[in-house]
């Protein structure tokens, strides 16, 4: 069988290829090490990264193909198969299989459960002064099919581990528990073989510890399986976003509309959407109108009108109207695809301080041996108590849980960036999740990001003896050929107005002046102050009023007539529009404790009249391109922790000179592709929104690592100073694992509030 290499929307370098793989197996940290030590010695290999969380492994390198990568995860003992780009690991199908296995491993727990009771009951009865423990046989009996049958996995993957050089969790689970059924076994039939009834001289049975053993296993089956649950519910997110798309497709072909499965779907096919359906592509209407629920993809709650010409996207709501719509993306091209992908790409990625983590991991099972050894040699040498010995080492080895350091990290992430994502905001990798929550400073493109990008007649000032609607009329009149944004910001307040444009006749555009042309027998002139002077106008008594307007960042054109009469008529001032959320985004932003500051090209007027309506700190007007990257080291230089929001190209290397880039998906691709975060709605209160989700995240993965290594640290001592039973280290093990994940699992009713607090 062939792999193909997996493409994703961020490739590698040129000539290397990405391959992601579905691992089967792992159990603990020390697993993931294994895998990725594995991997790494692969020719050609030059990163590969693996979670246990997702229980996925990320590689990239030259020369690779899938089947060389699934032989040397086999070879550590360890199940791999290759995840393809159009099947993410968390479709359908791989969600069944999860709830497949669920249903096992509860069938198991409860078998184990079932057969451990009456050495449970035994046990609580001698604590209380009775004798109900079962005969030694039937503690035989009960315990040997969970050590041997329902605790075989454990044997299984400490035989795997063992053979390729390493540790892990199982190892520590299987010497444990065989240690305490077999010195039980040798206690039961030193009292067979002495055949003189009890075998010790006191005239009583030994203690057995058949049920030390069988309820350890059976609460770390428990343990596993609530924590597979809880691991299942941190994909929420993926799978949510996976069952928006429709299995079926309405396709109009030859004017006759048929049902088919969307794989079918291809690029150009016309695909009719009724009411209350979901689209179940990507495409653009060619017939119809209404309003579409894109939440999904946004997180405005407010459906979108749709006419003929606009975009849709493929898992959106069509809410009312029935919509004809051109198929432009189907399948891993669309954008519902992208975002799945990018999520699964966050959640899979390592953040910087899971390094770390490895690295004790990768120590932390030969350690425990060694201190369990030790443990059994203090304890029998000391007090030569050989049972004694054998049990405290016992508890030793099931207290230790590396487990628990695996999952601090990557629950968090999976379910901070699954939360974000259902917000509208999408988060790249763990990286720049993990430096978002550390960001001081906030520097922001301003056109497009705080503001529209689209300019509209803020002022018209017309001249003595000219009205107001003239004025505008006139002007809207001679740019009705003009696709200039000014002339169309003109256009629009006619129409909203009402003031009827007339034909214009020898329309003409002076390059870097402006347009003239003849309205109604007039000839007219419309521009800058340059062009006016051209034609000997005096600016008269309008000049003061325009200059105060230049002055707080408007731009200002001239509307003049050279004939019959030669005479300035008015002037027509032009804005940007703030965006609605800007304000909020910069009140949030400095409720946390963060500058913001201004990046721009725009002249020092026009950004320092958007920069004090928005109560920004620090403003660098008259940027080039070009030197925005530069004002972003230069920010860096002052200490400060710099995450920059932009929206276009020239935003790009901004973007990627920053701590954290931020994105505004309704900005070009480029600025996305560079970004480590995409605001999925051009609404800058998400950037706060961003910042936040970051701050909870990484709070979760350090109150994860704290709890996980302050149990073992507390934990293991007093195992070894016999303070704990092995009944009670391995129910403590099995909770220690799951409070991470119920821990991180809090992060999922997260959503950002309009402070950013």
């Amino acid at each position: 069988m062939a792999y193909a290499a997996i493409r994703t929307d961020n490739p590698p370098d040129a000539g290397q290829a990405e391959f992601d793989l579905s691992i089967e197996g792992m159990t603990c940290a020390s697993c993931v090490g294994r895998v990725e030590k594995a991997l790494r010695r692969v020719p050609g290999v030059t990163e590969a990264s693996v979670n246990l969380a997702t229980e996925r492994a990320h590689v990239v390198g030259s020369g690779l193909d899938g089947e060389t990568l699934v032989a040397a995860v086999d070879r550590t003992g360890f199940r791999a198969a290759p995840i393809a780009a159009e099947e993410p690991s968390a479709g359908r199908k791989a969600v069944a299989e999860a709830r497949d296995r669920s249903r096992q491993d509860l069938t198991r727990v409860m078998i184990a459960a079932a057969l451990s009771l009456p050495l449970v009951a035994g046990m609580a009865g001698d604590m209380a002064g009775l004798d109900v423990m079962p005969p030694g046989w039937l503690q035989f009996a009960l315990a040997t099919p969970v050590q041997f049958w329902l605790g075989w996995r454990f044997y299984v993957a400490a035989f795997k581990a063992v053979r390729a050089g390493a540790g892990n969790m199982d190892l520590l689970v299987a010497i444990g528990t065989s240690a305490a059924w077999g010195l039980s076994t040798y206690l039961l039939l030193v009292q067979y073989m002495a055949a003189l009834g009890p075998a010790d001289h006191g005239g009583h049975a030994p203690h057995l510890y058949y049920e030390a053993s069988a309820v350890l296993i059976t609460f770390i089956l428990l343990g596993k399986w609530l924590e597979s649950r809880a691991k299942g519910q941190t994909a929420a997110a993926i799978r949510a976003l996976m069952d928006l798309r429709p299995d079926t497709a309405r396709v109009r072909r030859d004017g006759v509309e048929h049902e088919v499965a969307v794989e079918r779907v291809r690029v150009g096919d016309i695909v009719v959407v009724r009411p209350g359906e979901r689209i179940p592509v990507d495409g653009r209407v060619r017939e119809g109108e209404g309003s579409v629920d894109e939440s999904m993809l946004t997180g405005e709650s407010l459906p979108v009108e749709k006419a003929p010409g606009s975009a849709v996207t493929g898992g959106s709501i069509d809410v009312d109207g029935m919509l004809a719509v051109e198929t432009t993306a189907v399948g891993s091209e669309t954008m519902l695809a992208r975002i799945v992908r990018m999520v699964e790409g966050a959640q899979a990625s390592k953040a910087p301080i899971q390094r770390t983590v490895d690295r004790v991991s990768a120590v932390f099972v030969p350690i425990v041996l060694v201190i369990a050894a030790v443990t059994f040699a203090a304890w029998w040498a000391l007090g030569g108590d050989l049972e004694a010995a054998i049990l405290t080492a016992v508890s030793v080895l099931v207290i230790a849980c590396p487990c628990a350091l695996g999952l601090a990290t990557p629950t968090a992430i999976m379910v901070g960036t699954g939360s974000a994502a259902r917000h509208g905001i999408l988060i790249k990798d763990a990286e720049a999740l993990e430096r978002a929550h550390a960001v001081t400073t906030v520097a922001f493109d301003k056109t497009g990001t705080l503001t529209e990008g689209k300019p509209r007649v803020t002022d018209l000032v017309p001249s003595a003896g000219v009205g107001r609607g003239e004025l505008l009329r006139l002007a809207a009149s001679l740019q009705q050929g003009s696709e200039h944004p000014l002339a169309r910001a003109v256009r629009d307040l006619a129409g909203a107005e009402g003031a009827a444009a007339v034909p214009a006749a020898g329309f003409k555009a002076l390059a870097g002046r402006g347009v003239s042309g003849r309205v109604e027998g007039r000839s007219l002139l419309l521009g800058t102050r340059r062009l006016l002077a051209e034609t000997g106008l005096s600016l008269g008594a309008l000049e003061q009023r325009a200059d105060a307007l230049e002055a707080s960042g408007r731009t200002v054109s001239w509307l003049a007539e050279a004939a019959p009469q030669s005479r300035v008529l008015g002037l027509v001032a032009f804005g940007d529009t703030v965006k609605a959320g800007a304000r909020e985004a910069v009140a949030a932003l400095h409720a946390r404790g963060i500058e913001a500051v201004m990046v721009t090209g725009d002249s020092a007027g026009a950004a320092g009249a958007v920069a004090r309506e928005l109560g920004i700190d620090r403003v660098f007007a008259e940027v080039l391109p070009g030197d925005k990257a530069d004002v972003v080291a230069r920010l860096k230089a002052e200490g400060k922790t710099v995450a920059m929001v932009g929206d276009g190209i020239n935003d790009a290397p901004a973007l990627a000179s920053a701590d954290v880039g931020i994105a505004m998906a309704t900005g070009t691709d480029v600025a996305m592709h560079t970004a480590g975060v995409t605001l999925m709605r051009g609404d800058p209160a998400l950037v706060a929104g961003s910042l936040d989700v970051s701050r909870r995240t990484y709070a979760k993965i350090r109150q994860g690592l704290f709890w996980a290594f302050a149990y073992n640290v507390v934990g293991i001592p007093l195992a070894a100073l016999g303070y704990l039973s092995p009944v009670l280290a391995g129910a403590a093990m099995a909770l220690s694992s799951v409070s991470v994940v119920a821990n991180a699992l809090t992060l999922r009713g997260w959503m950002p509030t309009r402070s950013g607090r």
